[in-house]
């Protein structure tokens, strides 16, 4: 097991949590924030994941795009679930474009490893932030 599988695991087990505390908690939280948290993680995690995935793949480009396509869907839509339809869709919306674009990212950076970290501190610092604004509402 790589390295980067890893990563994207540790990724998966930090969004896991954050949704599980965010179920928790999801009728004190208002449209605007319930959107922004759904744009936040579905996004983030489709970016994270796409550069990961095309780091550990780089020759296989079409497959790579598709697979985090689909994440980037279904995480869009299960976070937007948590609130409404609305925020179902943009959640959904949200997560294929940033998985669409996530792959050509990772193949621009050619495996540099600032870019994985920087793009990691984005990911973490803003599930920390979601928790975080989440909790004070």
């Amino acid at each position: 097991m790589s390295a980067l599988s890893v990563l994207l695991f540790i990724n998966f087990i930090l969004l896991s949590f954050l949704f599980l505390y965010l179920s928790k908690i999801r009728k004190l939280i208002g449209f605007q924030l319930g959107m922004n948290i759904t744009m936040m993680a579905g996004g983030f995690f489709s970016i994270s994941a796409g550069v990961i995935l095309i780091y550990q793949y780089p020759l296989k480009f079409v497959y790579v795009t598709i697979g985090t396509t689909v994440i980037g869907m279904v995480i869009g839509a299960i976070f937007g679930s948590l609130f409404d339809y609305q925020t179902l869709l943009t959640g959904y919306i949200n997560g294929l474009m940033m998985g669409v674009m996530a792959p050509m990212i990772g193949a621009v950076a050619q495996n540099n490893l600032i870019f994985l970290g920087f793009i990691e501190v984005l990911f973490i610092s803003s599930t920390i932030l979601i928790s975080l604004s989440a909790k004070r509402t």
